[in-house]
């Protein structure tokens, strides 16, 4: 499967500059893939839960980026909340964008949270509003791996 046939939503949660948005949806395009929408959500679980029920009812949304709502802050939900949606996890995409992220920024790196598995037959990556986080995190885990990630969900059932 190739770029241009993976329909991608990002969806900004909370952030009232959006830069990392608008940076995600850039590299996506640049990429090739095509956005299906870009939208922005308050920083509530309720919220996020009801925008990701929606854009999965388009069937050209193959996968959803998520920038924003996920530091490690009480009032930060969308981490937890996208953690509690998934069907199944992909663990070692939080895992690796901390040790990326470890290699750029030190220490600083153990509060980042991120999170990518699979919601309604979709990809689904939650992602920290900074930046330069969302550009490592796009450069370094999704644009390489997403083809391949989304033909592994469409053998799935």
């Amino acid at each position: 499967m190739d770029a241009s046939q993976i329909g991608v939503v990002v969806i900004t949660v909370g952030a009232a500059d959006d830069e990392g948005g608008q940076l995600a949806k850039r590299l996506l395009a640049d990429n090739h893939y095509p956005i299906v929408s870009h939208k922005t959500v308050k920083e509530s679980g309720r919220q996020i839960k009801g925008e990701l029920a929606i854009v999965t009812q388009n069937p050209e949304c193959k996968a959803i980026v998520l920038s924003g709502g996920t530091d490690f802050l009480l009032r930060e939900t969308a981490y937890d909340t996208v953690y509690q949606v998934l069907t199944k996890r992909l663990d070692g995409f939080g895992e690796l964008f901390r040790t990326l992220a470890y290699q750029e920024i030190g220490s600083a790196a153990v509060s980042l949270q991120a999170a990518a598995g699979i919601y309604q037959r979709r990809l689904l990556f939650a992602l920290p509003g900074d930046p330069a986080a969302v550009r490592l995190a796009m450069d370094k885990l999704i644009l390489p791996e997403l083809p391949d990630l989304i033909r592994q969900i469409n053998r799935i059932g």
